[in-house]
């Protein structure tokens, strides 16, 4: 027992001698900006627009990537979109935050394609109604970067969406489908 204990204590030891040896770099951040274009495929609300507009600002810590290998980064998104009524119906908005996860697929490239998840809170609310609604969003897209500065990046994608709002006294919720086109700058 006395062994194991005399063993215990060295590796602790060396454990804190290694880890104070180690170098760290600096977390990058991000920030972006970008506008899209948004098509609702799929909506089981009255005011059923499929068309919609918005932008999102976003701000992003570097999680891996260190020692010239692929970056992934992982974000907090604010995002608004507008789909505007071409009839009679009332808009509705919907505001979202909450984490979004991004993966570059190369490195030391002008072009970097990357591919992307988030997870939202969704708040949505129209004209003719007092309130909102809560729900979620998931969703799954790719894009490319490009890089023509070391100050800046430009961006375009798209990305597919899944939303769910429930509904009190209700059986099952409501759900917004979705593809939207996007594109923006990262700084």
């Amino acid at each position: 027992m006395k062994k194991y204990f005399i063993l215990l204590i060295f590796l602790s030891a060396m454990g804190i001698v290694y880890a104070q040896e180690q170098t760290f770099d600096v977390v990058p951040k991000q920030y972006s900006l970008e506008t899209g274009f948004r098509y609702n495929f799929s909506n089981d609300f009255q005011n059923n627009q499929s068309y919609g507009y918005g932008f999102l600002l976003d701000y992003a810590w570097q999680l891996s990537g260190f020692a010239n290998k692929k970056a992934s980064f992982i974000s907090v998104p604010l995002g608004y979109t507008l789909f505007q009524s071409l009839n009679d119906s009332a808009n509705f908005s919907i505001l979202s935050y909450g984490w979004t996860v991004r993966h570059e697929l190369a490195k030391n490239k002008k072009w970097i394609p990357y591919l992307g998840y988030s997870l939202l809170l969704n708040q949505l609310k129209t004209e003719t109604t007092v309130g909102s609604i809560m729900g979620h969003k998931t969703g799954l897209g790719g894009g490319i970067q490009f890089i023509p500065s070391s100050k800046y990046q430009l961006y375009m994608g798209l990305e597919y969406s899944y939303s769910r709002f429930m509904i009190l006294d209700a059986d099952k919720g409501k759900k917004i489908q979705g593809a939207e086109f996007k594109f923006g700058v990262r700084i």
